[in-house]
C-alpha cells in the first residue's frame, strides 16, 4: 500500500523540482537583454519589450538594435492607428482635431525615419570601416530625428486651453512611442560603440 502512494509522490516531487530548476535557470539571451537594457533610459520597458524576442536576439548587438527599432516601429504604427481613429471622434474641438492632425503627420514622419533606419542598419551589418560609420551615422540621425518628432507632437496639446482626456490620452500614446524609441537609440548607439 505504501509503495502505491510513494511512487506517485516521488513522481510529483521530481516534476516539481524540475519545474523549479527550469524556472530559475538563467537564459543567456535573457541575461544579454537584461544587461544591455540596464544602460538605457527606460530599462524595465526595454526588457519587457525585447525579452519575447530573446531567441532571435541571442547575444547579437546588431539583432538587439534591429529588434528595438522594430518595437519602436510597431508602437509608432499602433499610435498612428489610434490617432486616425481619434481624429474621426465626434465631439472634438477644432483645436483638438487640428493638434491630432499635426500629430498624425509627425508620427507618419517618425514611422518613415524608423523604417529607413531599419533598412540602413542592415547595411551596417555588411559594411566595414568608414562604410559602417556612414551607415550607422544615418541610422543614429534618423532615429534621433524620429525621437524629436515624437516629442514635438505633444507641443500642439500644450497650454491650459486643452486640458482634456484627449490631451492626456494622446500624450500617453506619444510617451510610449518616445520611450521605446529612446531605448532603441541607446541600443543603436551601444552597437555602434562596440562594433
Amino acid at each position: 500500500m505504501v509503495s502505491k502512494i510513494a511512487i506517485p509522490l516521488i513522481f510529483l516531487a521530481v516534476v516539481y523540482l524540475a519545474r523549479i530548476t527550469i524556472a530559475t535557470s538563467v537564459n543567456p539571451s535573457s541575461s544579454f537583454i537584461k544587461s544591455s537594457c540596464a544602460t538605457v533610459r527606460y530599462p524595465t520597458l526595454c526588457e519587457e519589450s525585447l525579452s519575447p524576442f530573446a531567441k532571435t536576439i541571442q547575444n547579437s548587438l546588431a539583432q538587439l538594435a534591429h529588434t528595438a527599432l522594430a518595437v519602436s516601429l510597431k508602437q509608432s504604427q499602433s499610435t498612428q492607428d489610434y490617432l486616425n481613429k481619434l481624429k474621426r471622434f465626434k465631439g472634438l474641438t477644432p483645436r483638438e482635431r487640428s493638434a491630432i492632425g499635426d500629430c498624425l503627420e509627425i508620427v507618419s514622419d517618425s514611422l518613415d525615419r524608423v523604417t529607413k533606419s531599419m533598412k540602413e542598419l542592415k547595411n551596417c551589418e555588411r559594411a566595414k570601416g568608414q562604410q559602417f560609420l556612414w551607415h550607422m551615422n544615418n541610422v543614429q540621425t534618423w532615429v534621433s530625428s524620429a525621437l524629436t518628432d515624437e516629442n514635438t507632437c505633444t507641443d500642439g496639446f500644450g497650454g491650459r486651453v486643452m486640458e482634456s482626456r484627449i490631451k492626456t490620452s494622446v500624450r500617453a500614446q506619444i510617451a510610449s512611442v518616445a520611450h521605446v524609441t529612446s531605448n532603441a537609440l541607446a541600443l543603436v548607439n551601444n552597437y555602434a560603440q562596440k562594433h
